[in-house]
């Protein structure tokens, strides 16, 4: 079958791949999730031939994925960003995002392991500034990350009251799922020490706001949760997932922004929940002084 012919079908796979069906294609979408949106910067993180990056956008365009918006007249110059239709595409790159995870990189656990390529790619956040991200807090209002102030994130898989039935089929069989309601009631019990040293801290889940709105009245959390329920946080980081009960949950990672949203810390893996959070107080405390 022809590239060409591929929409004429009435397979939903065949027509997502004419627009997007070669891997350099993933990567603009992905980038540009991730909050790089100009054609240099585009072209300098892909190490792709200009000319080969300017068809790819102009496609992209024309498919409705990417929208161009002017930053400069004289020369124009554009910003290339996702669409609501681009949007769509986010699970998509999560799942390729936990295949490789699972089958190329990682060990398919809650927690990232210890010197694997999903860490490495972690600590290399350390000095870039996080994309423009709005989520949904569980509370229902929308958390526009990164913040005026600094701000510890707290991505984790989910966490239910105990009378709730949302868990998904055996869920406490996976390696370190068990440790997200410690997690939370960690940060909570440190809450006040984490605002005297200047800082906020949001907790990220993969779960619907409603569902975190249970979790969190439950345990009383002083702190708000975020809902990444469509995955921008997650494909923006470029997050280690993994696979539950046909769900994709955020493995346990924990990063420091500064009020410019500026990455200055990163925690992974997080083998010992309790513990990650004691040594994050002592290093926004450390740091705001």
């Amino acid at each position: 079958m022809r590239h060409e012919d591929l929409t004429e079908t009435d397979c939903g796979i065949a027509q997502a791949l004419s627009v997007v069906g070669d891997w350099q294609t993933l990567l603009v979408v992905r980038e540009t999730a991730a909050g790089v949106t100009r054609f240099d910067a585009l072209q300098r993180e892909l190490g792709i031939s200009r000319r080969a990056l300017a068809e790819k956008l102009v496609r992209l365009v024309e498919q409705g994925i990417l929208q161009r918006r002017a930053y400069s007249d004289r020369p124009p110059r554009y910003d290339y960003v996702l669409t609501s239709m681009g949007e769509g595409l986010l699970p998509v790159l999560l799942a390729l995002q936990d295949f490789g995870t699972r089958h190329v990189m990682g060990d398919g656990s809650a927690s990232a392991a210890p010197a694997s390529p999903e860490v490495q790619r972690l600590e290399r956040l350390v000095g870039t500034r996080l994309p423009s991200l709005e989520l949904v807090g569980h509370d229902g209002v929308p958390i526009a990350l990164p913040g005026d102030r600094p701000t510890v994130v707290f991505f984790f898989p989910a966490a239910w009251p105990p009378h709730a039935n949302g868990y998904p089929p055996g869920w406490g069989d996976i390696p370190g799922a068990r440790g997200c309601t410690l997690e939370c009631l960690s940060f909570a019990k440190a809450h006040d020490d984490f605002v005297a040293a200047g800082a906020q801290v949001v907790g990220v889940s993969s779960q619907r706001p409603d569902q975190q709105a249970a979790f969190a009245e439950h345990a009383k959390l002083p702190y708000l949760l975020a809902s990444d329920q469509d995955g921008r946080a997650a494909t923006a980081l470029r997050l280690p997932v993994f696979r539950a009960s046909g769900g994709e949950w955020l493995k346990r990672v924990t990063i420091l922004l500064d009020h410019a949203g500026v990455v200055r810390h990163v925690q992974a893996p997080i083998t010992d929940p309790q513990g990650s959070v004691q040594e994050m107080l002592a290093l926004v405390t450390t740091w705001t002084r």
